[in-house]
């Protein structure tokens, strides 16, 4: 396996006797598109602060391409792109003078620079908006622009800080899209939210953070794989014998039921929702209702925290 470009040790941030993060430790891999999950104060933001070169940890370090990241290395954040939860972006400047402006400050300059501007206004889809000032744009439009911003000097790592809070549905699908094409051509992705299915959607390995813990961190199918599908169903009747008859299908657990519903858990649910079929058509009873529930990031949350995300 390819060395770390980011690797997180034992960082700890504390604000007076609050613990923003408490020993956290994981690595992200080159070209990799890493999903950090976390309720809002997590810890998630302090996390991407101390990495980005704009906070100092109280304990634990912080390496990227080998190199340590410390708030006094100004050459470092070269190689970084953030985007913050906070817009970054100048209402009374247009598109591309704000663009300009942020390229200028990576060392930008002439006919590089010019390039560059075109090229993200492209890939954020506002060419057709470039000469408009910011603040006629919607939400939408101006996190893009905060998202095109980071990406003018061509980071070797990209930190999304919630990069689609408050968009339309338009502009996240815009977002989506350069994420994963950013994510194409080798670009080291952290992609940090508190919307499951983000993540779920674009992060082969996902990090969960709660509490300024990392109390989970793993590719996105061993993560699946910590809790069991659901099939939830109603029959005409229940009967001793069709219990017994559940209990006997491989791999499922038969929970308590009220009334005619049932539910089973188990790991494969496609399978076992054949099992189920076959049973009760031998049987001769027929299904009232069927629900089935596929493993997903927001039930293994739950399962590890005990909490919802956006409790």
């Amino acid at each position: 396996m390819d060395e770390p470009l980011l690797r997180i040790v034992e960082l700890r941030k504390r604000y007076g006797q609050t613990k923003a993060l408490d020993g956290v430790t994981f690595d992200v891999y080159p070209g990799e598109l890493f999903g950090l999950l976390g309720p809002n104060g997590a810890g998630k933001t302090t996390l991407l602060s101390i990495v980005s070169c704009l906070l100092e940890p109280t304990s634990g370090e912080a390496w990227i391409l080998g190199r340590k990241v410390s708030t006094r290395d100004r050459g470092l954040r070269r190689l970084i792109g953030i985007v913050p939860q906070e817009l970054a972006v100048y209402g009374e400047l247009t598109a591309r003078e704000n663009l300009s402006f942020f390229g200028s400050l990576y060392g930008l300059a002439g006919e590089k620079l010019h390039q560059r501007v075109e090229h993200v206004l492209a890939a954020t889809g506002l060419s057709e908006r470039a000469s408009q000032r910011v603040a006629t744009f919607s939400g939408g439009m101006k996190r893009r622009l905060n998202l095109g911003a980071a990406l003018l000097h061509e980071p070797k790592l990209l930190l999304l800080d919630e990069p689609t809070t408050g968009v339309d549905p338009q502009s996240r699908n815009h977002i989506f899209e350069e994420v994963r094409r950013l994510a194409g051509t080798g670009v080291t992705i952290v992609y940090t939210s508190h919307y499951i299915e983000e993540v779920q959607s674009l992060c082969s390995r996902v990090g969960i953070i709660d509490h300024g813990h990392l109390i989970a961190c793993d590719d996105l199918q061993t993560m699946l794989q910590k809790i069991d599908g659901v099939i939830r169903f109603r029959v005409p009747e229940t009967s001793p014998q069709l219990e017994e008859r559940l209990r006997q299908i491989p791999e499922t657990h038969l929970n308590g039921h009220v009334g005619q519903a049932m539910e089973l858990e188990c790991r494969d649910v496609k399978g076992a929702l054949m099992r189920l079929i076959s049973v009760l058509n031998e049987l001769h009873l027929e299904l009232v209702s069927l629900e089935t529930i596929e493993p997903n990031l927001e039930r293994v949350f739950l399962h590890l925290t005990g909490h919802a995300l956006r409790d």
